[in-house]
């Protein structure tokens, strides 16, 4: 007889210690964490024991999880706030610039656009890059996180770039590519492979739909403008 035959017999036979009651009292067992014996009744109160501090441990861990994700979902809901309320393109990079250093705590970071129609295009942001760069975005369907990414893309962080260990990049779409979020750190374990994105996720998506926001006002504007010309030529 195996031991799986015995536990098999029990799962089939569940009133067995009915009718052997006295096995209850009589059985001794290993205490797996010290050199002892102990009843079977002291066994099961162990075993729901650690069951419970395994629970208990898990709710502790669930209940933390819960409390990270209400904090970064309140920074997300004052950003949005911010981007919302925004006046121009100028107070649109200053309210984000705040908001990663300052509420999520990311002083590296470079923004790159492109395939705009906004005019305003003296901001660093929408600096030339390499074809690699619009590669890199155009291949992310989600936020990458990890501590290896292109040369092009350490290059946009210029002389900092032999301090950074983790990455993260953020692809900015709205109908097209517009442009790249490059998140960065010192911490090797900041931006990790197997990390969620989800929130990462959504602020690409937040911050593309703010960007589009400008590029649609400046095609509201052209388009008032040629409207207006039309008039007065009429």
């Amino acid at each position: 007889m195996t031991p799986e035959d015995v536990v098999q017999y029990l799962n089939d036979h569940p009133d067995f210690f009915n009718e052997y009651a006295e096995l209850l009292t009589d059985m001794r067992v290993p205490y797996p964490q010290e050199n002892k014996v102990v009843s079977l009744q002291e066994r099961q109160v162990i075993a729901v024991r650690d069951k419970n501090k395994i629970l208990q441990d898990k709710m502790l861990e669930l209940i933390s999880f819960g409390e990270e994700n209400d904090a970064i979902g309140e920074k997300m809901h004052r950003l949005t706030i911010a981007l919302l309320t925004s006046l121009d393109f100028n107070d649109f990079l200053n309210s984000l610039d705040y908001s990663l250093r300052e509420d999520f705590v990311v002083p590296d970071f470079v923004m790159r656009l492109w395939g705009l129609n906004y005019q305003g295009k003296s901001y660093d942001e929408f600096s030339e890059v390499s074809a690699d760069i619009h590669a890199i975005a155009e291949s992310l369907t989600q936020p990458y996180c990890g501590n290896h990414v292109a040369e092009a893309v350490k290059d946009l962080f210029g002389g900092v770039k032999v301090h950074l260990k983790s990455f993260s990049m953020v692809p900015l779409t709205t109908t097209h590519t517009i442009g790249l979020l490059v998140l960065a750190s010192p911490e090797l374990e900041r931006f990790y492979a197997d990390m969620g994105t989800l929130h990462l996720k959504r602020l690409g998506e937040l911050i593309s739909a703010s960007i589009a926001r400008y590029d649609l006002e400046r095609d509201t504007s052209d388009s008032l403008q040629a409207h207006c010309s039309d008039e007065q030529n009429t």
